[in-house]
């Protein structure tokens, strides 16, 4: 579980803050960093992992970079998310995946040209639920077997950052932010590049969140650094970056997203109580996680029946935590309670997450949208519970659904 357990009182003004504040930067201590290195790295990855990894092979040009430039090396490639299932198709890991640029890519070390090519070797960064990462590691190694790669736990060099909050994107800050920025070499150096790299050779910086716009900037820096853009007072506990997440619908780490269980032993399991997660019953495909086009990967059959099946039946939702009288209840939900529509007395799903008065569960879309007051927790009826529709959510998810009840 996480590692933090907030206070009635830190949780109710943290989330004002996040709703007033301007951009807030949370070190994400729950996360770690792994390496994958080798000639045989984007081939390994490509052939485990759900997104089209071959992305990190192709040398950044202006056309699949976020910052057309002509300066060589503030061209990057940006980082994707991704996830690792099971052979059955469920989910096991989720990961960002980063490619460091290569020395012909950035300033060497005397800042006036590019350095020397890496000869053939590719480098692949990872920020990774680091409540497993010794299980994930060895998953990794299991499914290595004579590929020339190697994986590395690096968390003791790297931390992973969040940037997010009210004003990202918009004109008011002074500072105009790129969606990625390098430090840049030949006829010139890009200044927003000079500032993110902060003192070092590499080009550290902030990319926008590979899986939503609306989640801000996601990072891997040097540990015992501060990244740029990071001003002391906006800068916050993690649990904030917790609850802008829980707004929007957006789970992380194999905590919120339950990995598979088959393995564990019955106590264990009930310990959990949770089940299998199905990635697109997480909504992984509206964030960018799953690639249709590139061919098979551990776990794309189910993946792929489910996908051009096109109804997907039940959703990860954001919730809220009421009484009667709509005040918000706090404290009185747990993972894995369940979800009943008490006017056809039908379980409508499970809490995935609960975080005060707010959470995510997984419900079924036409038992979720009801009114108020139809959703309660079971042994809890005076607990409603209120499913909220995100956003960023396509359209046609919800309109697929409601044509396909019709037709029933």
């Amino acid at each position: 579980m996480r590692r933090f357990i907030p206070s009635l009182l830190i949780h109710r003004r943290s989330l004002h803050h996040i709703q007033k504040a301007g951009p807030l930067c949370s070190h994400l201590k729950s996360r770690s960093v792994i390496r994958f290195s080798g000639p045989e790295t984007i081939k390994f990855l490509q052939g485990l992992l759900t997104n089209d990894v071959r992305r990190f092979g192709e040398r950044p040009r202006e056309d699949n970079s976020p910052v057309p430039t002509k300066n060589v090396a503030s061209v990057v490639v940006p980082p994707m998310y991704a996830a690792l299932l099971t052979p059955q198709g469920r989910f096991l890991y989720d990961l960002f995946l980063y490619r460091p640029p290569r020395p012909d890519e950035k300033l060497d070390r005397t800042g006036s040209g590019p350095g020397r090519a890496s000869g053939g070797s590719e480098e692949i960064l990872a920020d990774v639920d680091g409540s497993i990462l010794d299980e994930l590691l060895a998953t990794f190694k299991k499914y290595r077997l004579r590929s020339k790669v190697e994986i590395e736990n690096v968390e003791e060099d790297f931390s992973c950052w969040q940037r997010y909050g009210q004003n990202l994107f918009g004109k008011t800050p002074a500072v105009v932010e790129p969606e990625a920025a390098s430090v840049g070499w030949g006829i010139g150096v890009d200044g927003c590049g000079t500032s993110a790299s902060h003192g070092n050779d590499v080009g550290w910086q902030w990319f926008k969140d590979p899986r939503l716009s609306c989640l801000g900037f996601r990072g891997i820096f040097p540990s015992g650094t501060t990244p740029p853009l990071v001003e002391s007072d906006k800068e916050t506990d993690e649990e904030n970056y917790l609850l802008w997440r829980l707004e929007k619908g957006v789970a992380e780490g194999s905590t919120e997203i339950p990995k598979d269980l088959s393995g564990l032993s019955v106590v264990t399991f009930l310990l959990c109580c949770l089940g299998e997660a199905i990635p697109l019953e997480y909504n992984f495909t509206g964030l960018n996680a799953i690639s249709f086009d590139k061919g098979c990967y551990v776990g794309q059959e189910l993946i792929a029946r489910t996908h051009h099946r096109g109804v997907i039946r039940k959703r990860l939702l954001p919730l809220k935590f009421l009484d009667e009288n709509g005040k918000e209840v706090e404290g009185k939900v747990a993972p894995g309670s369940e979800v009943i529509n008490t006017a056809s007395s039908k379980k409508a799903g499970t809490v995935i997450t609960a975080f005060g008065f707010c959470g995510m569960g997984v419900l079924r879309l036409d038992e979720a949208f009801k009114g108020f007051g139809s959703l309660t927790l079971q042994g809890e009826e005076d607990v409603k519970v209120e499913a909220i529709r995100p956003d960023w959510w396509p359209t046609e998810w919800f309109q697929e659904h409601q044509q396909h009840s019709a037709v029933a």
